[in-house]
């Protein structure tokens, strides 16, 4: 404890905060919050729900983003008090409990400051996941379920809601596909660093002689669309086709054919739908999703458009990210930022917010190479 300069260590936190608040711009966001608020009030605010939503999530988000910052402040400034009352009483358990306050409080400014990083034009947007078992078998469908509980447990841990819109069971074990969203702010900014190729390295579960296999899945993420997002679909180019919803080993879970698959002629890309009982639940879900894909797709061809131009012929985002060995050793390694863990386990259990921090820097960083 005698190593540690708080007092320093309190003076380069507060410097920090002060960096963060002037990158979020406090002012402007407590005007936003003040004027959301009014909006929020207005008696005939329900009258367009879809708006309503908007603004309250808007609001929520905000005031949340706010508390939160202020809410750190508070801390810093208690620990310095704490610090310099155990520090004239030469009380060591108070100075024991103040250095692991002051570890704490670090943590979480550096998972704020992370949240600066992310000013992407969707970043703060809710995030569409989406999972496929690629090469491999059954271990990879079996792999592509253990990560769909892999972000489902994060989202829990984080209190963050999940709505799952369709998966797609194999024969043996595990899933073909999942699509599933993850409803909080900064979602999609948060969570786009894991899209890409994922590689599992294991001694199979499923191999009689005991054999090493090496499998795959690959992560997509698209941003949530708002209703004045710029993309329009004609009905004309979309076919619709309505099954029963089937859950593994071919169990009924609906009685009725309500689950909504639709395929955008143009492009090819097909969403599906099962999560809901009605059939025009599930298609308005699948349209929310389509319309995602049909937005990312034409950011992704304006973006590889100005890589062309400029002449870059770097690997993309979405190549193989990242490994998952269970055998001979364990470690989970990114293959861009060269962060690692020794604890699988606790990764396959949603102990991914280092990784994504790291991959938030790491794309930061290309990004300013590129600009």
């Amino acid at each position: 404890m005698a190593g540690i300069d708080f007092d320093q260590e309190i003076k380069q936190l507060q410097a920090t905060m002060k960096t963060i608040g002037q990158v979020l711009d406090l002012d402007k966001m407590r005007g936003e919050i003040a004027d959301l608020g009014e909006q929020v009030a207005a008696p005939d605010l329900w009258d367009d729900q879809a708006n309503a939503t908007r603004v309250t999530g808007r609001l929520s988000a905000l005031q949340g983003e706010l508390d939160r910052f202020t809410g750190l402040e508070s801390r810093i400034e208690d620990l310095g008090l704490m610090v310099e009352m155990a520090q004239e009483e030469g009380d060591a358990d108070t100075l024991a409990d103040s250095e692991a306050e002051l570890s704490r409080i670090k943590k979480s400014v550096e998972s704020l400051e992370i949240r600066t990083l992310l000013s992407g034009e969707y970043d703060e947007r809710e995030a569409i996941v989406t999972i496929r078992s690629g090469a491999g078998g059954v271990d990879a469908a079996d792999f592509a379920e253990m990560l769909m509980r892999m972000y489902t447990r994060w989202a829990e841990q984080h209190k963050y809601g999940v709505e799952v819109y369709d998966v797609s069971y194999a024969e043996e074990a595990g899933i073909k596909s999942a699509e599933f969203a993850i409803h909080a702010p900064y979602a999609y900014g948060t969570l786009s660093v894991e899209a890409g190729t994922h590689r599992l390295v294991r001694i199979s579960p499923f191999d009689n002689q005991g054999r090493r296999q090496t499998s795959f899945a690959a992560v997509e993420v698209v941003p949530v669309l708002e209703q004045t997002d710029e993309i329009e679909v004609d009905e004309n180019d979309i076919r619709t086709d309505v099954f029963r919803s089937g859950g593994p080993g071919g169990q009924s879970v609906n009685t009725t054919d309500s689950a909504v698959r639709l395929t955008h002629i143009p492009t090819g890309i097909v969403v599906s739908c099962q999560n809901e009982k009605s059939q025009l639940q599930n298609k308005a879900s699948a349209m929310v999703v389509l319309k995602a894909k049909l937005l990312a797709k034409k950011k992704a061809e304006e973006a590889a458009l100005k890589k062309d131009l400029k002449g870059d012929v770097a690997a993309s985002w979405g190549d193989q990210m990242r490994n998952y060995v269970l055998n001979p050793y364990q470690i989970v390694k990114d293959l861009r930022t060269g962060h690692e863990s020794g604890n699988p386990s606790s990764v396959f259990d949603g102990d991914l917010d280092d990784f994504m921090e790291a991959g938030i820097r790491w794309r930061r960083g290309a990004e300013k190479v590129d600009a």
